[in-house]
């Protein structure tokens, strides 16, 4: 069962939400719906210019609350647990020009 459904639109969405730090990999999910840290969840996403969906299973290891400082966006940064170096190597291939960028991001 998937409880959340993530589409990316653009690669600037993607770059907001992808979280580097977490390893093996971690992506942001902005949502209003409330959830705690070390929660488990199953996650669909896509990517810009893709109609393929990815799934995987993963943990909660981020909140940012409503009104969150420097604009943030409410939601959860997932740590992805199943099948992570695969997400890595798909979410970097489509942002190794943008992972040097000094822009904000969901969460830093």
């Amino acid at each position: 069962m998937i409880d959340l459904v993530v589409n990316f639109d653009t690669l600037h969405q993607l770059y907001r939400a992808y979280m580097p730090f977490i390893q093996p990999v971690g992506l942001f999910i902005a949502t209003s719906e409330s959830h705690y840290l070390g929660q488990e969840l199953n996650i669909s996403y896509q990517l810009p210019g893709s109609t393929n969906k990815h799934e995987f299973q993963g943990v909660v290891v981020w909140i940012n609350p409503l009104g969150a400082s420097g604009g943030r966006p409410a939601g959860i940064g997932i740590k992805v647990l199943s099948d992570a170096l695969t997400h890595k190597q798909h979410i970097e291939t489509l942002l190794s020009a943008e992972l040097a960028s000094g822009d904000l991001t969901c969460t830093m």
